[in-house]
């Protein structure tokens, strides 16, 4: 979830900056098709899109989230509380929904499979619901309205981390104009991530606006503690100690092809007309 200061809609944008990590990918296949994952993900596209004309009027936008966004202050003062809902599914920009169906997409199948749909479903706007609560709490007087599915999806991320915290997680560091790719552990990936929003929050006055730190925060912890009876149902530590950590099946492996770059200002010359002396190439296995 994120805060949009009614009058300042590009100063919001400056939020959205994810910093330069995040993960592409995990290595947890899912036997079962994630229906429920992938119907969240084209709702919250669908949804985005069906205003994104109002993007140049910012007066029909503020008046349309001043409707369906959560607003702390008005909820205290008796509001509607489906905007707790309806906010789920409303965003402030393209990189903030990317950001957003990225994470689901990684993290919903793995828990869509261990819980079933209608379970899961349960879950995600549960978490999304705790994750608002704990949002108002932290800012209960905020007359900014928030917006944003990342409450819930921090939810799907707790319990993902419960479950398997020695799955692998590609993450993509970006190094200013190189980049690379590293398999971490979940639990270090999203626990440096919950991390970040502790200190954020703690580090930030929840009134100002901008990202909703302790909605990030709470949803994860409800996740966690949404997740527990299935953890402990499946041995609780014993059920780590099981896997080691790792999903209970294979994981996925990805073959990284190396791209070539040829260096500038050379040429295939004969080395007999040149006198140079061939290099054999060293033949890589892979």
């Amino acid at each position: 979830m994120d805060e949009i200061a009614p009058t300042a809609l590009d100063a919001y944008r400056k939020t959205l900056n994810r910093g330069p990590m995040f993960p592409i990918r995990d290595h947890n296949p899912s036997e079962k098709t994630p229906y429920v994952t992938y119907a969240l993900i084209v709702v919250n596209v669908v949804v985005f899109f069906s205003y994104w004309p109002l993007f140049s009027d910012p007066r029909a936008l503020n008046a349309l989230f001043a409707t369906y966004a959560m607003t702390p202050a008005n909820l205290m003062q008796g509001g509607e509380w489906s905007t707790l809902v309806t906010s789920m599914f409303l965003h402030g920009g393209l990189m903030h929904l990317g950001g957003n169906m990225l994470f689901l997409y990684i993290f919903g199948d793995n828990l869509e499979e261990e819980l079933g749909h209608t379970r899961y479903l349960g879950f995600y706007l549960l978490s999304g619901l705790l994750a608002g609560g704990a949002h108002v709490i932290a800012a209960p007087y905020s007359p900014i309205p928030t917006v944003g599915a990342s409450g819930a999806i921090a939810g799907v991320m707790g319990a993902y981390l419960l479950m398997y915290p020695k799955a692998r997680v590609d993450v993509l560091f970006i190094f200013i104009i190189f980049f690379k790719i590293f398999p971490i552990p979940a639990w270090i990936m999203l626990g440096l991530w919950f991390g970040l929003q502790l200190f954020s929050g703690f580090g930030g006055d929840p009134q100002a606006g901008g990202v909703a730190y302790w909605a990030h925060a709470g949803g994860f912890i409800a996740g966690i503690v949404l997740i527990a009876p299935l953890w402990l149902k499946l041995g609780g530590p014993t059920f780590w100690r099981r896997n080691e950590g790792h999903p209970p099946h294979p994981e996925a492996q990805y073959r990284v092809a190396r791209s070539v770059i040829p260096q500038a200002g050379q040429r295939k010359n004969d080395p007999a007309k040149t006198g140079a002396t061939r290099i054999p190439r060293i033949t890589r296995r892979k």
